[in-house]
């Protein structure tokens, strides 16, 4: 992909200008590190997460949970960062999952549109697990949702829900820009309102410094990648394998 290393700053326009000409083969690495010290040989998308081996045939329903890649320290996890945590789900809910993503990755969308939703209802509105989403953008497109996100307060997460729903309407297509613009404007945002997010330096240096904290301090390269309860998981999981990960837990 063509886009600056973390640290690079951008004049006040170039999220905006990028997001016209953005070919499409540069979305299709939107899964993969792009930072600053990954290396393109060898980074991969994040495939959906495999159980470690089959479930019994005699419980069907039910799934072994995904094998662990990985530990993190929740105290340092659960630190503030540049951009206030977006959470769902209650301070003393005995499960943490915090999601990595990039609004531009077609696992993190998938992941969305078939797992989240049980999630939510099985886990988080009932109490028994908080979520939290982190941003980790590959891509200006990816960047510009973010922004975007941000940008509609306390709509973030309906503003999230709808750019990973829309996702082929705007990732790859000819003109991004006007694509977002158009999404935008269904969640109440005005041309003025939506250029003066997408122009928002600061805004942007803190989507890229939370980023960049995961990638440095975490070692996410990959999306979507999962920390529960201190535990790292990497892929796209169904409901099955992460109430398998979190029914324990409870």
């Amino acid at each position: 992909m063509n886009r600056p290393p973390f640290g690079q700053s951008l004049s006040r326009r170039n999220v905006l200008s990028s997001l016209a000409a953005i070919p499409a083969v540069a979305l299709l690495a939107a899964c993969s590190d792009s930072g600053e010290q990954a290396k393109a040989a060898d980074v991969k998308p994040a495939d959906p997460a495999a159980p470690t081996k089959p479930a019994t045939p005699t419980t069907p329903a039910a799934a072994t949970a995904p094998e662990a890649q990985g530990t993190v320290d929740m105290a340092e996890l659960l630190k503030p960062g540049a951009l206030p945590d977006k959470q769902l789900g209650k301070d003393d809910a005995k499960v943490t999952i915090v999601e990595y993503a990039s609004m531009t990755c077609p696992h993190c969308a998938h992941f969305a549109e078939t797992t989240f939703p049980d999630l939510k209802t099985k886990y988080i509105d009932t109490g028994k697990a908080r979520y939290i989403l982190r941003e980790f953008p590959f891509d200006p497109s990816a960047e510009a949702g973010f922004m975007l996100a941000r940008c509609a307060k306390d709509n973030y997460f309906p503003m999230v829900d709808v750019l990973f729903r829309q996702q082929a309407n705007w990732v790859g297509v000819p003109n991004t820009k006007d694509a977002l613009l158009q999404i935008s404007k269904l969640a109440g945002f005005t041309q003025e309102s939506f250029e003066a997010c997408l122009t928002d330096q600061k805004l942007l240096d803190d989507v890229r410094s939370v980023q960049k904290r995961g990638a440095n301090e975490f070692k996410v390269d990959s999306t979507p990648t999962f920390f529960i309860n201190g535990k790292t998981y990497k892929g796209a999981m169904s409901i099955a394998e992460m109430s398998a990960i979190i029914d324990p837990l409870l």
